[in-house]
């Protein structure tokens, strides 16, 4: 998630201080024009691409990334951030600029001196805040500038996104985009001022650097304090009035239900790239959460006998997945995802890998195997798994949190470049593999003058000249043939120079891994080694596997789930409170869990026990779902706020609804409750589903307005209104072949409206549980035939089938048309 100064108008800098030199100007320009933005906030996406774009435009400083440091050379200046856990934080630790972090003690040392706050907020695997921190924070003239007219506080947008929501969304709403690193100035009671993105540290192309605007904003607090004030405070006023909304009714009108998914899905069809993939223009983000109602949508229309529609969705899926896989974007030598694409071919990414990405994409890659059994498919969730259980799982099962871009380009370098770590030169690829480098280098398109040409975004300033990005533009079975081998042994051959090629690259300096433990990311990942544990079972026997993917069994993917899911229990959750921290490294953060920590881990409790856990993470599941409730469900206006209101620093509330680059905590709110309600007895179900029907309420007009922006909520939207979910029901012993065998039939068909629910009769927690939660189920394992092997029943309107014991018999079942009525 790069940012750049180029996600803001160009003129952005220069208009903002023009309009600090008059007091009528100023007034105008917040009062009028922003207040229609600030209005309108509520009815437009908050879209990632026009945030964190690779520059191609011509003000941008050339070669920035040669520029940065891989550690600052002496340690002549520590400041309060040393005292910090965050790895952002740490590496602003010996600047020369008087850091604070978020708190107290800065608020009150503005109060004191009745000075504004300069507030920059990043994270450690930022390109562009490490660029700034280069140019801006480490040089001792901008360092007194801000140490003598500032109070200057530092936060990780990881460690605090409920700080970063405020000003993030107040710099959007703004100018119309926003990014890392995100600099906002604020009063000393925390009204925003202004704000912006990146700035260089001098004036250049017409633009004001950043000592400009530090002088410019010191003068408009000393001649202008109380227009700038109010406006902040008007500006907070307006947001808050916009993004806490309240529902008018207690559910969604039927034709809003009926058509959001439909509308969704045609408006993600027209930016369908029919040439390249994806749903967009470039930058190019894989947005899974665009995959999965496409997906959704597909199997709404087969069931609804509307073939040739369903067939168009899934072709547009499949060949999206198929090109992302193949292009540079896609870590071939490693495994995993980088962020995103600055061109229209997927090819040349910004390097950073996020978990957050892991997690979906393992996801929608396991639903395209589900649907199509091509192990393509499933070879690439594997990638990716095998990435995560090599590069960024802690000791303790812990899962970490990112992969910076940039890296030293050899062993002592005091410099650092975007993507050293990833690109060869077509010599390097020859002088290491040797025989096969001919075949390798015509797959990959690899050449010697470098293969960033695909386009002109994809390296505008040469940066990567005579350096190669890995991507896949040779048919397989074209190149097999040519070379005059199978394909099987065409697959082993490119093996086998991957992993030559990740020995040399292992021993490169590596970029820097930012091993903070992120619960509501945890959540996500633990969600896709859970479902991959039962689906990946799937696979035909004799799949073939080849580096980096590892062919492991893919049972071993759910004792991954299980630890991570240990950790966070056992480090950030207190038992006596029930309540959540955010986020881990060197032990909890000060921040308290968020609803997406609530949500997303939830998500991942209820994957862990339908693919297979005990019924431990579903009790824990409920228990996090009733204190969710509690902290953050408005219970009179309907939907979650993204943070529990304790905290009166953080001035805003939010209701979030947009599925973006991390699905909303609404949305995914929403399908745990429908999961959940299928689970528990009637009271509590019937609770469930009066609160999923009032958060969907909330966002009744974003889902008639603009579908698009929330793609996940228009499939939860259809996900309740089902009738009658449909419920695999098994019982036997869990210690067995038999019931893994069975689990995973009961999850080989794709078909997200069913719940999979799983009883042992001889487990005592089991049988607890389900006469505390729901006697029916517990009666209905006490009368199963057979108390010795594992048989399933299918139930849906409020009928069973006759109960069967083989797997195959199982699928059949599974696979007969579902009923909505």
């Amino acid at each position: 998630m790069t940012s750049l100064s180029s996600q803001l108008p160009l003129s952005t800098s220069s208009m903002l201080f023009r309009n600090l030199l008059t007091t009528t100007c100023l007034q105008r320009y917040f009062f009028s024009h922003h207040q229609r933005k600030l209005l309108s906030i509520n009815k437009k996406p908050i879209l990632e691409k026009p945030s964190f774009t690779r520059p191609i435009h011509s003000y941008r400083v050339l070669s920035m990334a040669d520029k940065q440091t891989i550690s600052p050379p002496a340690q002549s200046h520590t400041n309060r951030l040393a005292l910090e856990h965050s790895p952002y934080l740490l590496q602003h630790a010996h600047n020369p600029v008087n850091w604070y972090p978020w708190g107290e003690e800065a608020f009150e040392e503005a109060k004191k001196r009745d000075i504004p706050i300069f507030l920059s907020i990043g994270y450690s695997t930022c390109h562009w805040c490490h660029v700034m921190e280069v140019e801006s924070f480490e040089d001792e003239r901008v360092a007194k500038l801000l140490n003598d007219w500032f109070v200057s506080i530092k936060v990780d947008r990881e460690e605090r996104p409920d700080v970063d929501k405020v000003y993030m969304t107040y710099v959007q709403a703004l100018y119309g985009g926003g990014g890392w690193p995100l600099s906002c100035f604020l009063s000393p009671d925390l009204k925003p001022l202004m704000g912006g993105t990146y700035f260089p540290p001098e004036d250049n192309f017409g633009r004001p650097g950043f000592k400009t605007i530090l002088r410019k904003v010191k003068e408009a607090w000393e001649s202008k304090r109380e227009v700038l004030v109010n406006s902040g405070a008007f500006a907070i006023e307006q947001m808050s009035e916009a993004l806490s909304a309240s529902a008018s009714s207690n559910k969604l009108t039927s034709d809003v239900v009926q058509n959001a998914l439909r509308l969704c899905a045609e408006q993600l069809s027209q930016r369908y790239d029919s040439k390249l993939g994806g749903f967009g223009s470039p930058p190019k983000f894989p947005r899974p959460v665009e995959i999965q109602l496409m997906l959704y949508q597909a199997k709404n229309l087969e069931e609804a006998g509307k073939l040739n529609e369903s067939k168009k969705h899934l072709e547009m899926v499949y060949f999206t997945l198929q090109i992302m896989a193949k292009g540079g974007i896609h870590d071939h030598i490693g495994g995993g995802f980088h962020r995103y694409s600055v061109d229209d071919y997927w090819h040349v990414p910004h390097f950073e890998k996020m978990l957050y990405d892991q997690g979906q994409l393992v996801n929608v890659y396991l639903d395209a195997f589900t649907i199509t059994k091509g192990t393509f498919y499933s070879n690439v969730a594997r990638d990716i798994l095998d990435y995560l259980r090599r590069d960024m799982i802690g000791p303790e099962g812990e899962i970490y949190s990112a992969e910076d871009a940039d890296s030293a380009e050899s062993e002592g370098a005091t410099r650092k470049k975007e993507g050293a770590f990833y690109v060869w030169t077509s010599k390097e690829v020859e002088s290491v593999i040797g025989e096969y480098a001919n075949l390798f280098k015509e797959h990959y398109y690899i050449k010697p003058s470098g293969n960033c040409d695909l386009s002109k975004m994809s390296d505008p300033h040469k940066e990567f000249k005579g350096l190669n990005v890995l991507i896949e533009r040779s048919d397989a079975s074209a190149m097999a043939s040519k070379f005059g081998m199978s394909k099987n042994e065409y697959f082993d051959v490119l093996g086998a120079c991957r992993n030559k090629l990740f020995d040399v690259r292992s021993k490169r300096p590596r970029p820097h891994l930012d091993d903070k433990v992120i619960v509501s990311w945890n959540g996500l990942v633990i969600s896709s080694f859970a479902r991959a544990s039962k689906i990946l079972m799937g696979e035909p026997e004799g799949t073939q596997f080849s580096f980096p993917v590892v062919g492991c069994n893919p049972e071993e993917y759910l004792e991954v789930a299980s630890k991570a899911a240990s950790f966070i229990k056992r480090q950030l959750y207190d038992d006596q409170t029930k309540r959540l921290q955010h986020s881990f490294r060197k032990g909890p953060s000060k921040a308290p869990g968020f609803l997406d920590d609530y949500a997303f881990l939830i998500q991942g409790l209820l994957d862990l026990y339908e693919f297979g856990g005990g019924t431990n993470w579903l009790s824990w599941a409920i228990e996090l779902q009733d204190i969710q409730d509690e902290l953050f469900l408005d219970h009179e206006g309907g939907g979650y706020f993204n943070t529990t209101g304790e905290d009166s620093s953080v001035l805003l509330r939010v209701k979030e609804d947009h599925d973006g680059a991390e699905p909303s905590g609404n949305s995914v709110s929403v399908i745990n409750l429908v999961r959940l309600s299928s689970m528990v007895a009637s009271s509590k179900s019937e609770k469930y589903r009066r609160n999923a029907e009032h958060v969907l309420a909330v966002f009744e007009k974003r889902l008639k307005d603009m579908a698009m922006a929330v793609p996940l909520m228009c499939c939860a939207a259809d996900m309740l209104s089902v009738p009658s979910r449909k419920q695999v029901f098994l019982v036997g012993p869990k210690p067995s072949l038999e019931f893994h065998d069975m689990i995973s039939a009961s999850h080989a068909s794709y078909y997200l409206n069913k719940t999979v629910i799983h009883v042992d009769l001889t487990n005592k927690e089991d049988m607890e549980f389900w006469e505390k939660n729901n006697e029916n189920i517990a009666q209905m394992a006490k009368g199963s035939p057979a108390a010795d092997k594992v048989v399933a029943f299918v139930c849906q309107n409020f009928t069973c089938s006759a109960p069967v014991s083989d797997p195959e018999a199982l699928r059949t079942l599974l696979d007969r048309k579902p009923s909505r009525k």
